[in-house]
């Protein structure tokens, strides 16, 4: 019997600067770099992972710098927003006057079905948002970075709803709640928002159907694809199983070392990922030291000196 998804795993977008992502993602928002990889499939790209203090599943958004990659337009099918969770009402109004000090593009604290939240973006203008986990009852979120610059009740400690637009909320719901076992829990002003395991901030999606804009496209700015969490090697198989159930195309099973996964394109833009919770990010660097050195997955390790010569340098050791 396969088991339900657990909830959001990880987001990962594009930027235009690895420099830029990574003092916008430590300094400005305040979550710890647990990785310093490179791209597993295109060997000249970092690949940053942004997580809580000690990289936990659900927690963590992560960055690919492609070379000469065009700046993303906006627009339907695609994964159009990422959210993070902190722990109450009274965070996003510290994170409204630090972005105001700190002369990052946001909103205005907002509800959206029943919680506050913000809205930001970064200097790629990556869409973004703050969640007040206040009313929160589902999923369990993260630890806050201990020796981050913003003060632990206030701290970003989770990945929140992820928000997808789409030309068509039929196709959408069929494949969320008949493949994937999301429940649909309820709309509010266009908003649709589905659930999955346990729920709450750390389980959802919020799908926006726009048939009145134009088909997004990838770049810097933009999100490549989002993963969920599965339990263990065993699960992730059975997901595998099911997708070929349902002859959906995929990418069969794929070892990232950081955890095992399986790729879904569920529309044209739009790719899903499962995820394992494990083995995490400490298997190669302790939780001292997360992110400082290039660290490269067994099969890369040969390859060392040859990507270290590729890849520009990028300083992230913390005094």
């Amino acid at each position: 019997m396969i088991k339900e998804l657990k909830g959001i795993h990880h987001v990962t977008a594009m930027t235009s600067s690895a420099e830029k992502n990574y003092q916008f993602f430590t300094e400005v928002l305040g979550m710890r770099l647990v990785k310093k990889t490179v791209n597993q499939d295109d060997i000249h790209t970092y690949h940053l992972f942004f997580a809580d203090d000690k990289g936990s599943a659900g927690t963590d958004m992560t960055f690919f710098d492609f070379p000469n990659l065009p700046k993303g337009r906006r627009g339907t099918d695609s994964i159009s927003r990422t959210s993070f969770r902190v722990p109450s009402d009274a965070a996003l109004e510290y994170w409204h006057q630090r972005f105001e000090e700190l002369d990052v593009t946001h909103g205005d604290i907002e509800t959206i079905f029943g919680r506050k939240v913000l809205t930001f973006e970064d200097f790629d203008e990556q869409r973004l948002m703050l969640i007040s986990d206040e009313n929160d009852r589902g999923v369990q979120a993260g630890t806050p970075w201990k020796n981050g610059p913003v003060p632990e009740k206030y701290a970003v400690y989770g990945l929140g709803p992820v928000f997808l637009t789409v030309p068509e909320l039929e196709n959408m719901d069929a494949v969320l709640k008949a493949v994937l076992g999301f429940r649909y829990v309820k709309e509010e002003q266009g908003l649709h928002l589905y659930e999955v395991g346990e729920g709450g901030n750390g389980a959802s999606l919020i799908v926006e159907e726009r048939s009145d804009l134009p088909h997004a496209m990838q770049g810097y700015g933009e999100v490549h694809h989002v993963a969920f969490r599965v339990e263990d090697h065993e699960e992730l198989m059975k997901w595998i199983e099911r997708m070929n159930t349902f002859e959906a195309p995929n990418s069969g099973f794929v070892n990232r070392y950081y955890f095992e996964s399986l790729y879904v394109p569920v529309s044209r833009q739009i790719l899903f990922e499962f995820a394992t919770d494990g083995p995490g990010f400490m298997g190669d660097e302790p939780y001292e030291t997360l992110g400082e050195k290039l660290s490269l997955p067994p099969f890369l390790e040969p390859k060392r000196a040859e990507i270290e010569k590729m890849v520009r340098p990028l300083d992230t050791k913390r005094s």
